[in-house]
């Protein structure tokens, strides 16, 4: 286990099998439980941007995006839109992981089953911003889907759409078109992803606003639960994080006003002081990420507690959780 000062925790490294290493979370495999296999995610203080994971992490950013997590799981699951792949928020009792590790882990972990992971990115979005806004300036669409004249930066779009992206494992996911992603995984799946991401985009949007904070766009990711023989069954999770200030824009409420960039309770903040660099040349949005000085950290951590504390209050994450 890798840690930095100021209780952060940048890598792990646990005695247990089949660790991967995302952005932002290490996964690995746990025993099965009543045969059914199971994923230990740890959420930990990396941060990137641009696709590129910085050298400098935001000191308990890990824990703040698993009690955000857990806020929207519960919300979702007392909605009953779709089944997750959450089991638990504890740290497992397992022979891979020694005293000395859980309280590094604690906060940052969820017990997850096992799944198997469609290989598209579904988002949603009801504001024209970032990359979208890119798109409708050149094209005057976004991933295929036509968007009226005259639209301004950060303006509400008439209803949200849906515009899918590419996976990657590695490098830049890329914005395709419905059709394109339908060639990929089958045009009955996509239609049912469409129809959840909407549904969930819409729910959070209306939670976040009677909180003070408009939800711009966001992403999520949906797997097909594994059986006990490691193939995929027919039941549909939402897996990973789920509206974090890593995969969605938060704005203020108060203060919005369309035609320009918006502050942001998200890692916009992070974007735009690393947009400095790049306009001055001293970065090319390529590995490796520059050393985030210490103003840009705090000023990213504090964003993120204060969406946290908008959306949940105080409230723990088991209890947010909870049905």
């Amino acid at each position: 286990m890798q840690t930095r000062a100021c209780d952060s925790l940048f890598q792990t490294q646990l005695a247990l099998p089949g660790r991967r290493a995302g952005k932002v979370r290490d996964l690995y495999s746990l025993p099965a439980e009543q045969g059914a296999p199971r994923m230990l995610l740890v959420a930990t203080d990396r941060i990137s941007a641009f696709d590129v994971v910085m050298p400098t992490p935001i000191p308990g950013k890990g824990r703040l995006l698993t009690t955000i997590s857990a806020g929207w799981f519960g919300l979702i699951r007392r909605a009953n839109l779709v089944g997750d792949h959450v089991l638990s928020l504890d740290v497992p009792v397992c022979g891979g992981i020694d005293p000395a590790q859980r309280d590094a882990l604690e906060g940052r972990t969820m017990v997850c089953r096992a799944a198997q992971v469609v290989p598209i990115e579904c988002v949603a979005r009801g504001y024209l911003a970032g990359s979208g806004w890119s798109e409708y300036c050149a094209a005057q669409q976004v991933c295929g889907v036509p968007l009226p004249r005259g639209l301004r930066q950060c303006e509400r779009l008439p209803e949200p759409i849906f515009t899918p992206a590419t996976k990657a494992a590695e490098g830049h996911d890329e914005n395709i078109s419905f059709a394109r992603a339908a060639a990929v995984v089958g045009s009955s799946l996509m239609e049912r992803l469409r129809d959840l991401t909407l549904r969930i985009y819409s729910l959070a949007a209306e939670h976040a606003l009677a909180c003070g904070l408009i939800l711009a766009d966001t992403k999520f990711e949906f797997g097909f639960e594994l059986a006990p023989d490691g193939r995929p069954t027919d039941r549909l999770l939402l897996v990973d994080e789920v509206l974090t200030p890593d995969s969605s824009r938060y704005w203020p409420l108060d203060g919005y006003e369309a035609g320009h960039d918006q502050q942001s309770f998200d890692k916009q903040f992070l974007r735009n002081w690393l947009l400095e660099l790049v306009a001055s040349g001293r970065w090319d949005k390529t590995p490796p990420g520059p050393e985030i000085p210490a103003e840009v950290v705090d000023g990213t951590a504090a964003r993120y507690r204060e969406a946290l504390t908008r959306l949940f209050g105080s409230r723990s994450p088991a209890d947010l959780l909870r049905r």
